[in-house]
């Protein structure tokens, strides 16, 4: 047993940035305030026009010395004629050098001024009538302009869009330069090509295999690879390296995930995270740069794990598909096969990369010397079930009624995630009823509810409830005469989620082959509730749709691929059933005539009435049952195991059923 000891972390820190990308990060924060600086005080510094005053105003306009005015709200502004020649005001101007320091009046009266020179005055807050007469007189040329915003105004419209720009480029420059505990970017703009990853260390989690419960197949399958990444020189002094892709196989919430960080932390080594779909963008090669930046972040950090959820994102068929074979997913699926063939065997580096879609993966992936092993993870038994249930259990407060085995024997083709959903759907519904502990029957209800769904209001008449009942009665009448069906375990005509009732029935082994009789006696149990509602209301009605559905599949199943018809005999056509590969369908013909697919229908056709005339005779003679097994489910709505046993009594014998049924085997 390994043995975990819970330690302080130390407070991580953030990697410096290099010299180079400091002194860039600097120049640009020096840039951006010289502009604003330059942007604000700029206009403060520039010389300004001559402040004049009102009358001084006027009277260099009577001594002809305005060329012309503008009128702006309350301001008037313009510019100084040329003086005239042989005037006080041409000597005074000569005088002095011209400098602009000169006093503002001569001795004679005469305003001094320099030609060109720019000015300013403010009007008097009384009306002057005489002085656009006195401006047209003296030939002044006047223009106004349209009243403004003020000068904050005005920088502030000037600056706004310079600072917008200026600030998301040094916001886009600084997250450029961050770099995250994990080791992956944050996805600025000059980091649109680097890996998304998420980096673990070592010593960030204390996961190990015994943390995995269930799974010991698996486990063992990659304890090789653990040894080998915790003591690589082990194997190298044999001549042995280590595998550099394992792909995981296996449903949803089996927990591939889970298991691929235990191998990193039993091993006690970096471990990067990421999904197959984090490497497809709308832009050709940006995959393919995230893949060798992904590669080359592991190559530091060796020896490591690289696991890839979902690889088949990224590494379907090439060529299967829509499109042609220089598309991003391709091109980034070539990186990937390209980086695997590139790894030296001093590396130590391997590839966990999980899928529930083997079949559409390229060959190329899967063959040796990239993905050299696949590790099936199948749904767990009731053993595991139990152990993923005990686990999972350390955190929540169980009542002392609670029996997780009986749980893990109910829950037949729950995954380790819908184990831990059930679970915590229970500790919410006692924390909905207020209660201090889980308790079996929580358990029950939310199981039920992960199955069947949530009990929804009823709005059922009389009428329907009764056929309801008789229906979910056929069901489990079937079921209980049958020999070869599962055991009857629940009859409820309460409504949840979609369905009006259900019948339950709780498989004493879990099984992995079926044998005919089984599988006649399944599709029996499914016609139960149509051949009920014939039997008693002498017509068929829409609630068996999904009934006929599966017991349709099933027979296409034993007819077309079990080789269970004697017409077509121990030969296999698939058809329909495999998942939809868009592209690939479309280069397949059909592997069987038409002469065949028309026998293939006429045998289900027959199958499937044959095992409905039986359950009718069946039917007809244990009518007393079914009408006290209905009216039970009428007035209890729910009747469990005992009850139903405690109606029906012992069953009849296998030859008894045989003989009623017409059954001669």
């Amino acid at each position: 047993m390994k043995e975990h000891q819970t330690t302080r972390k130390a407070p991580q820190e953030h990697p410096s940035l290099p010299a180079g990308e400091g002194l860039k990060r600097h120049f640009l924060i020096a840039l951006g305030v010289t502009f604003v600086l330059w942007m604000v005080v700029g206009p403060w510094l520039a010389p300004g026009p001559t402040e004049l005053s009102y009358t001084q105003f006027k009277q260099a306009v009577r001594q002809d010395q305005v060329a012309e005015v503008t009128f702006e709200r309350d301001h008037i502004s313009g510019r100084f004629a040329d003086p005239l020649p042989g005037t006080a005001a041409e000597s005074d101007a000569q005088s002095a050098d011209g400098a602009a320091t000169a006093p503002l009046k001569s001795q004679d009266g005469a305003l001094r001024v320099n030609a060109g020179e720019e000015w300013v005055t403010t009007m008097p807050q009384v009306q002057d009538p005489d002085l656009l007469p006195l401006l047209e007189t003296r030939g002044v040329e006047i223009a106004a302009k349209p009243a403004e915003s003020g000068m904050w105004t005005r920088v502030l419209a000037t600056l706004l869009p310079w600072a917008i720009l200026l600030g998301g480029f040094l916001y886009l420059s600084q997250r450029m330069q961050k770099r995250l505990m994990g080791g992956g970017q944050d996805g600025g703009l000059f980091s649109f090509g680097k890996a998304k990853a998420k980096r673990f260390r070592h010593q960030d989690s204390n996961l190990g295999m015994d943390d995995v419960a269930g799974l010991e197949n698996a486990k063992a399958d990659l304890q090789e690879i653990v040894d080998h990444l915790a003591d690589p020189q082990r194997f190298r002094r044999i001549g042995a390296t280590m595998p550099k892709g394992v792909l995981l196989i296996g449903p949803p919430g089996t927990g591939k995930t889970l298991l691929a960080r235990a191998v990193a932390g039993e091993a006690g080594v970096p471990f990067f995270s990421l999904s197959g779909s984090e490497f497809v963008e709308m832009f050709v090669g940006v995959g393919a740069s995230r893949v060798r930046d992904l590669f080359e972040a592991a190559k530091k950090e060796a020896p490591c794990v690289i696991f890839i959820d979902e690889i088949d994102a990224v590494g379907r068929s090439r060529g299967a598909g829509l499109g042609g074979g220089h598309d991003e997913r391709e091109q980034t699926l070539n990186q990937i096969l390209s980086e695997m063939d590139g790894f030296t065997p001093t590396e130590d580096i391997v590839v966990l990369a999980a899928t529930n879609r083997p079949d559409v993966l390229d060959k190329a992936l899967l063959r040796p010397g990239r993905f050299d092993r696949k590790v099936h993870i199948e749904l767990p038994d009731r053993k595991a079930r139990k152990a993923i249930l005990d686990v999972h259990a350390r955190k929540i407060r169980l009542a002392e009624d609670t029996d997780l085995g009986l749980i893990a024997a109910r829950t037949v083709g729950f995954s380790g995630a819908d184990l831990e959903n059930l679970l915590n759907e229970a500790a919410l519904l006692a924390g909905r009823e207020r209660k201090e502990a889980v308790d079996m029957k929580l358990l029950e209800s939310a199981r039920d509810k992960i199955v069947l769904g949530a009990e929804r209001d009823r709005g059922v008449g009389d009428d329907e409830r009764r056929l309801v009942a008789y229906h979910e009665s056929g069901h489990a009448l079937m079921a209980w005469l049958l020999p070869a069906a599962d055991q009857l375990d629940k009859i409820s005509i309460v409504p949840r989620g979609q369905a009006l009732g259900v019948t339950e029935q709780l498989p004493e082994e879990e099984r992995r082959t079926y044998k005919e009789s089984y599988l006649r006696d399944r599709i029996g149990v499914m016609l139960g509730g149509r051949v009920a509602e014939q039997t008693v209301f002498g017509e068929v009605t829409t609630g068996a749709e999904s009934d006929l559905a599966q017991a349709t599949e099933l027979a296409r199943r034993m007819v077309a691929r079990w080789g269970m018809s004697r017409r077509i005999g121990p030969v296999a056509f698939r058809r329909g059933d495999e998942p939809v590969f868009l592209g690939r369908e479309m280069g397949q013909s059909q592997d069987f005539s038409d002469a065949t697919a028309r026998l293939i229908d006429e045998e289900i056709r027959e199958l499937v009435a044959d095992i409905e005339a039986r359950a009718r005779r069946l039917m007809d003679e244990h009518r007393d049952r079914l009408e006290r097994l209905a009216e039970a489910v009428l007035e209890e709505e729910s009747l469990d195991r005992a009850a139903i046993d405690a109606i029906l009594g012992e069953p009849p014998k296998v030859g008894e059923i045989r003989r009623i049924a017409g059954v001669g085997r």
